[in-house]
């Protein structure tokens, strides 16, 4: 059964190509969720003004991959304890947050932070938003497969292989 997460951890970029590696996910859409502005461009979103996280929606069958196994590696492949920014990055935009499509990924993205939060995983705590999806508006065609497209730029060299490697080193049996 494929099912749908709507997923911010800063950069769409990372997020993207962390999770296009995991067996089960069929598709990973880049874009903006969570604000005000109808149909908003990548620069309105980087202003700031128009409420937008950058985000993902992921399709994934659930027969492979579960959602509480999805979001597992969501958190441990970002910082989910910094507000409004994942290292360089900053603003609103790039806050960690999950987007819920049912009160059953509500109560699991709910207990996994609750969880996480008392294995005191980082030295700060979760500040990852737990919010209800409302409306995901699509990123222009040059953010889709941005690191497919781009391996060798220098954001994905120094930012997202690391993700990756972090990736490959705990989660390896999740890996297509």
């Amino acid at each position: 059964m494929v099912t749908i997460a709507t997923l911010a951890n800063g950069c769409f970029w990372c997020t993207e190509a962390t999770l296009q590696l995991l067996k089960g996910v069929t598709q990973v859409t880049s874009g903006y969720t969570g604000g005000h502005t109808e149909n908003p461009t990548y620069r309105e979103v980087c202003t700031g003004t128009t409420g937008h996280a950058e985000a993902v929606q992921v399709h994934f069958d659930e027969e492979v991959i579960s959602y509480l196994d999805l979001l597992t590696i969501y958190f441990l492949t970002h910082d989910p304890t910094t507000l409004n920014r994942q290292g360089g990055d900053i603003g609103t935009q790039y806050r960690s947050a999950i987007f819920t499509h049912s009160e059953e990924q509500k109560a699991v993205a709910n207990t996994l932070i609750s969880e996480l939060t008392n294995q005191d995983l980082w030295k700060a705590p979760i500040v990852t938003e737990v919010c209800d999806f409302d409306i995901f508006y699509e990123a222009e065609d040059y953010h889709m497969n941005y690191f497919i497209n781009n391996p060798d730029a220098g954001y994905c060299t120094y930012i997202i292989n690391p993700k990756i490697t972090k990736l490959r080193e705990h989660f390896l049996q999740f890996l297509k």
